[in-house]
């Protein structure tokens, strides 16, 4: 009877940790509900040692964590894509308009493209002053004088 009992158990671990990985967007229980499907079995098998059972469901919680965890960090990492605009930065361009932080003010003309601009210090830069690009946030490039 007991055995019945556990393996209702192993399978409502299963399906709460199946539920509880479906709910996030990272994998976060995965690995667990392995190891409930492992003991799951060995409980329908006929192993009737619950302290076995356990100590198998934290054998294969933890060997799968520590055996998938590092590829799966590696696959769902974010590459950053570079866009032409990228392309920008460390190039000179001229100021066709004051830039001026405070008041959001400010254009410069780099490669023949016209861009919103700040200074990256906040210093006010004047009309017709040579920069360079340090840095792109949005679609503004961020500037220091030459």
């Amino acid at each position: 009877m007991a055995d019945n009992v556990m393996i209702y158990v192993w399978i409502a671990l299963t399906v709460v940790f199946v539920i509880a990985e479906a709910a996030t967007a990272q994998l976060t229980t995965v690995w667990f509900a392995l190891g409930s499907v492992v003991a799951l079995i060995l409980a329908a098998c006929g192993v009737e040692s619950l302290t076995v059972q356990i100590i198998v469901f934290i054998a294969v919680s933890a060997i799968t964590l520590i055996a998938t965890r590092p590829l799966v960090k590696k696959m769902l990492k974010k590459k950053v894509v570079a866009t032409n605009a990228d392309r920008n930065i460390g190039e000179t361009g001229i100021t066709l308009s004051e830039i001026n932080n405070l008041e959001a003010t400010g254009e410069v003309k780099v490669k023949g493209v016209v861009w919103t601009a700040r200074s990256e210090n906040g210093d006010v830069i004047p009309k017709g002053v040579k920069v360079r690009v340090k840095k792109i946030e949005g679609v503004k490039l961020i500037v220091e004088t030459i």
